[in-house]
């Protein structure tokens, strides 16, 4: 193997050759402030998952190390994300109690599975399996997990009792113990709540009326769950808020993360199977268009293949170190790329920071109350939510329509796991059923052109003695019948009909049941005294009937062009 084979696999050879002093800079300055922003994220999201604060911790170092040997992102950062983390939940919620040692081994064992998945798909260049996930499905998956997101931190907000993994459930829980609402932990949260929605909106105006430059404000703006975790963990540590039942995160272990061996057993492997095929789909695609969003901007080139294996061996590092599943997050990559990360050095850098927090700055977050977090994360997801989707979806496509609504209804009230597996079915359902039955057009020549257009959109010339068919779509086992049936109408409404032409312009591909269907149409017109042609057939098609004996039985010909055919038959028509 030589070194540009080593070099695909291992993108560091690459950048790492021409790595020099200002980008050095670059990075450590984006460095800093994405470690700042990443550790309350890192605590929010490990609250979401179901685990120990610290776990978020462990989540981002490990994995934006291996990232950034195998990744092809310059500005990605990789860490614990709020739907990966939703879905964590679920999926382990379902085979141990959290805050148990099973819910903590069953987690790492998650995150090694969806690491293998990710790294078996990359390897074998499977990338592709994400398009099954059409853009409806995914925008609807992100709109209702944001709702079962921010519903299941309202117990954190409120202080009460309540779990559940769908929205029935969530509410069914939390309805009970509505009169047991803790007044100072509500007023905590709702307060760090109003502060980090104002801080969206409202900060950056201010940073700039004093002086900040547009940049700087807006990376400003984006640090401010730190002010608010540092605010409420001043005010219960001072005012002794724990003692009045306000839920703090406790003692956190001032350690780097330890080495961890996930479970194997076969019957957790096989419980978790789905789940890590979910989480990896749904972890990859998320990440992707992060990255080659971030990539466009700089006209640099992202390698889906490759980074699959980056993001498996990113989830494969979590695992090992105490960790739970991780892709490329949204907000933290924006604010990596702002904040000037020319290569993933930067991601070293943070991986860097977030180890000395982990074993400096623990101890200062005994007293963060877990509302904060709660409110950290509610403000974060709403801005997934987007019911506007929906309306769109309505207005250009039923079908979208449809795969956007059953996506949205089962994830609210059955789960994340039977919520994007249905969406992905109907996704399916929706192409079949598309491509099954495909648009054919009898097409007519527009006067004084030799261009050919659908009769019921166009004022055309036809010929009552051909019939001319546009087929608009490759035809294959689920539509080669509807083509039959279709061409077989159009033919018993001219009663003096000599030839067809099928006009195969848009037909990329032929399979072994279309073409029975072919030869069958060509039997049926033969015994009916009427001619078949093709015309506008494309090499690859062509190419596959020229392996069969069809061209050969074929009672017309092979036309180059649609004009072509016309005016030849026109031609003999007159001859004769």
């Amino acid at each position: 193997m030589n070194l540009h084979s080593i070099a695909r696999y291992l993108p560091i050879l690459d950048w790492g050759r021409r790595y020099d002093r200002s980008s050095f800079g670059g990075d450590i300055v984006a460095a800093l402030i994405v470690t700042i922003m990443l550790i309350p994220q890192s605590l929010a999201y490990a609250l979401l998952a179901g685990l120990p604060p610290e776990a978020g911790i462990y989540a981002s170092i490990a994995p934006i190390l291996l990232y950034a040997v195998f990744g092809t992102s310059r500005a990605l950062a990789v860490g614990p994300v709020a739907v990966v983390s939703l879905m964590t939940a679920a999926a382990v919620g379902n085979i141990a109690a959290s805050g148990t040692a099973g819910y903590a081994a069953a987690a790492v064992t998650l995150a090694l599975m969806s690491g293998a998945i990710l790294l078996a798909l990359g390897l074998f260049r499977l990338g592709f399996v994400a398009n099954f996930l059409s853009h409806p499905v995914i925008a609807g998956f992100i709109t209702a997990s944001g709702i079962l997101i921010a519903a299941s931190q309202l117990r954190h907000l409120l202080g009460i009792q309540g779990e559940g993994n769908t929205l029935i459930e969530i509410v069914s829980a939390l309805w009970p113990h509505l009169g047991e609402i803790n007044p100072v932990t509500l007023c905590l949260g709702l307060s760090a709540m109003v502060f980090l929605f104002w801080v969206r909106k409202g900060l950056k105006p201010l940073l700039w009326r004093i002086g900040l430059g547009p940049r700087m404000a807006d990376l400003v703006a984006k640090t401010g769950p730190v002010l608010a975790i540092v605010a409420t963990t001043l005010v219960t540590w001072g005012l002794d808020l724990g003692a009045q039942g306000v839920a703090i995160v406790g003692e956190v272990p001032q350690s780097l993360p330890p080495l961890t061996l996930p479970s194997l057993r076969p019957e957790l492997v096989r419980e978790l199977a789905l789940p890590a095929l979910l989480i990896s789909i749904i972890g990859f695609v998320e990440s992707i268009s992060v990255a080659q969003t971030l990539a466009a901007k700089k006209r640099q080139r992202i390698d889906p293949d490759q980074e699959l294996i980056g993001l498996g061996a990113a989830n494969i590092g979590a695992a090992l170190t105490g960790g739970f599943p991780v892709t490329g997050g949204f907000s933290r990559s924006v604010v990596n790329y702002d904040a000037g990360a020319e290569t993933p050095a930067a991601g070293a850098f943070t991986a860097v920071g977030l180890a000395l927090a982990a074993v400096f700055l623990t101890p200062l977050i005994h007293y963060l109350p877990k509302a904060t977090l709660a409110a950290t994360i509610i403000v974060a997801v709403l801005s997934l939510v987007d019911f506007s989707i929906l309306r769109r979806a309505w207005a250009f496509s039923r079908a979208d329509f449809a795969a956007v609504s059953v996506t949205i209804l089962l994830t609210l009230v059955m789960g994340v796991e039977v919520g994007v597996t249905a969406g992905v079915v109907t996704s399916v359902l929706v192409h079949l059923y598309k491509t099954s039955r495909p648009h054919i057009a009898v097409v007519g020549r527009m006067p004084g052109s030799e261009h050919y257009r659908n009769v019921l959109r166009h004022d055309v010339e036809t010929q009552p003695q051909v019939l001319s068919l546009r087929v608009d779509e490759s035809l294959y086992f689920p539509n080669a019948r509807f083509l039959e049936d279709q061409l077989m109408r159009h033919a018993a409404e001219k009663p003096g009909l000599r030839d067809v032409v099928l006009m195969f312009a848009a037909v990329n591909d032929i399979d072994l049941s279309a073409l029975e269907s072919l030869e069958a149409i060509n039997t049926r017109l033969r015994d009916a005294g009427v001619r078949l042609h093709l015309s506008e057939v494309k090499g690859p098609v062509m190419d596959r009937l020229k392996r069969s004996h069809f061209l050969d039985e074929m009672t017309g010909e092979v036309f180059l062009s649609q004009h072509a055919a016309i005016c030849a038959l026109s031609a003999r028509e007159t001859a004769a």
